[in-house]
């Protein structure tokens, strides 16, 4: 995140951004706070600010704690974010990072409505947009690279 951060079009937000809860919240801990914003859990009202936020120029990185989370905005990612290239028939290219990760079964099970893994299914739904499963952490920083 720090390497993003670098980038003064990139804008932190989404749930556990400044406050403590979780672990993916511990990765922001050197971006400037003024950087990072923290949103109520409304996840399509993130994910449709995110778009929005897009369309200006800037490049949010979008948080979401768990899959489980990003299910709630998949209207606004699949039939706008993901549409947007094309139904301006090109003017607009929007940049957006969506952070989100498959939750922890050990040491304790966070049970069932946490460790989701819908990587696939979004695939499927998906025509313009990469979905990258990142399990290595050796991948993060090619794949960060490229997505800026």
């Amino acid at each position: 995140m720090d390497f993003l951060a670098q980038d003064q079009r990139t804008i932190f937000w989404g749930q556990a951004v400044t406050e403590a809860g979780t672990a993916m919240g511990t990765t922001l801990k050197d971006v400037p706070p003024e950087r990072r914003i923290e949103l109520p859990v409304a996840e399509e009202m993130q994910m449709g600010m995110t778009t929005g936020m897009a369309l200006t120029g800037l490049i949010p990185v979008n948080i979401f704690p768990r899959w489980n989370f990003l299910l709630l905005a998949i209207n606004q990612l699949i039939n706008h974010l993901d549409k947007v290239h094309v139904m301006s028939n090109g003017s607009y290219k929007t940049k957006v990072i969506i952070r989100t990760e498959i939750g922890f079964q050990r040491p304790l099970h966070p049970q069932h409505q946490h460790v989701g893994d819908y990587t696939e299914a979004l695939r499927a739904m998906r025509s313009t947009i990469d979905v990258i499963r990142l399990d290595e952490p050796d991948d993060i920083p090619s794949i960060y690279q490229k997505a800026l």
